[in-house]
């Protein structure tokens, strides 16, 4: 299998699994991270961790050899398939986080985009270098990261084809954290515990205000959150919570 799962403390990690190919990107691999999203679905876990396998590469952008001999038809239909399977990662109810090790070039640092944060040991390097193929990013590379760090400086990178080291990607909210002493997985898991540690429904609603008010104004947007949260109190965790708090004692919650 490309693509390799497994389960730790309530915490899924998706393993990348071309290393002899600095786990770049085909088509096998789009359709067994699709299934793995699957397969995360309908489990019970609380997050999800992406890693690539080995120690070059978190993932080194697209499979370009596949890229010869394609139609305009094909090549469409490629970019929308990383499109839609990237955004399942997006607006998955469960937080997720990349651990970039290596290199995180085009696809890969675009997968790294759709995650709800990343992170990055010292020797990473990242970027989407596209242009220098004479192509774009087509994976959403043009429209998540000037969403996350800014037109401007997106452009650099975008158009300059720029490489960033992991300091580099931290100063520009790239990335959230540099990370050392352990393995990715281990790094993941740790960085994702804080948010594993309460309930389901809470953490889900928090995301979708979030998500969903990132594509329309503050007003708008002040609206959504006002409608999750009301929603949000009719769930057993927010009684148990609310409960819990009052009587000074710790939450337990159901995710109901």
């Amino acid at each position: 299998m490309t693509v390799v799962t497994t389960f730790q403390h309530h915490i899924a990690l998706i393993e990348l699994n071309r290393p002899e190919a600095m786990n770049a990107l085909n088509e096998q691999m789009l359709a067994d991270l699709n299934a793995a999203l699957d397969e995360v679905e309908s489990s019970t876990c609380r997050g999800m961790v992406f890693t690539g396998a080995g120690d070059r590469a978190f993932c080194a952008g697209a499979d370009i050899s596949q890229l010869q001999g394609r139609t305009p038809r094909a090549h469409r239909a490629n970019a929308v398939l990383g499109q839609a399977v990237f955004d399942r990662v997006y607006r998955s109810p469960l937080p997720s986080v990349a651990v970039i090790h290596g290199f995180a070039f085009g696809g890969g640092l675009e997968l790294a985009l759709a995650c709800t944060a990343r992170i990055a040991t010292s020797r990473a390097k990242m970027g989407l270098p596209e242009v220098k193929l004479g192509l774009i990013p087509g994976y959403g590379g043009t429209q998540r990261l000037p969403r996350l760090i800014g037109e401007a400086r997106a452009a650099e990178i975008i158009l300059g084809g720029e490489v960033l080291g992991a300091e580099e990607a931290l100063h520009i909210g790239l990335i959230n954290r540099i990370v050392d002493g352990g393995r990715p997985g281990e790094l993941g898991i740790a960085y994702l515990a804080p948010w594993v540690r309460h309930g389901k429904v809470a953490v889900a609603a928090a995301r979708q205000a979030m998500r969903r008010g990132q594509e329309v104004s503050l007003n708008a947007g002040l609206a959504i959150e006002a409608d999750v949260f009301s929603a949000c109190t009719q769930s057993r965790d927010a009684a148990e919570g609310i409960a819990a708090f009052l009587a000074k004692r710790p939450a337990v919650f159901r995710d109901e």
